[in-house]
């Protein structure tokens, strides 16, 4: 059950005739819900998502999900830069690395998990898709971070999760990131790609280096994509 509060945004705009294909999740980055809530319906900040929710669970819908909220900034996802027309953004109330980051409650992600699941029936969403604000514009955002559950929002088909073996692969570094941009990430800063894909499916290890195991992560992925893919690796979704 959602405990869902209308709290309207003035900030959004027509999606100028683009469909929703994309779910970007974040976190505030701010000291407090109230801050947060605050900025997001002030119009001078020119920021806004369609959905905030609490620690308690509490969920507050500021832009209604035909419109297009601005909350991606400058990104990419797989070739498409207007993140934004494309997308549903969620933020989830959390201080973030700047003011003291902190795991997720469990109240917080149910019902993320709930609000997701009808966002997803609503629209055609690809699990690839469903990506954090660090894996569109990996140069400038590190949310929702390392500690985000990831693979419990795959457990409840959201999302992708490498989760099916370690297998290990031993690629160049222009290879591992020639695959990371197959998968949709933008390489332009390659530090900053290998750190976005680690921070979201290899949070044990986030140093944006090249290693065997980040390496076979990506390739469990791509894998997952391909036509025909066997039961090693197990995914929602392509």
């Amino acid at each position: 059950m959602i405990r869902l509060t209308d709290h309207p945004s003035p900030n959004h705009e027509d999606r100028r005739d683009t469909a929703i294909d994309m779910l970007v999740l974040h976190y505030t980055g701010m000291q407090s819900a109230p801050a947060a809530l605050q900025r997001l319906c002030d119009p001078a900040a020119k920021v806004s998502a369609h959905y905030l929710i609490d620690e308690d669970g509490g969920v507050f819908q500021l832009v209604h999900e035909a419109r297009r909220a601005w909350h991606a900034g400058q990104s990419s996802w797989r070739g498409h830069t207007d993140v934004n027309s494309r997308s549903i953004g969620i933020e989830l109330v959390n201080p973030g690395h700047e003011f003291g980051y902190r795991a997720f409650p469990e109240a917080q992600i149910d019902a993320l998990i709930a609000l997701t699941q009808l966002i997803l029936a609503r629209h055609s969403i690809p699990a690839r898709n469903v990506v954090g604000h660090s894996d569109i514009a990996p140069a400038r955002k590190t949310d929702p971070g390392e500690l985000f559950p990831w693979a419990r929002l795959k457990s409840y088909g959201i999302g992708l999760w490498p989760f099916s073996g370690e297998e290990k692969v031993e690629w160049l570094p222009q290879e591992t990131l020639r695959r990371l941009a197959e998968y949709g990430y933008d390489i332009g800063d390659p530090v900053a790609a290998m750190t976005a894909f680690q921070r979201h499916f290899r949070p044990q290890l986030v140093n944006g280096g090249n290693d065997p195991e980040t390496a076979g992560r990506v390739e469990r992925l791509l894998g997952a994509l391909r036509p025909g893919a066997g039961p090693v690796v197990s995914f929602e979704g392509s």
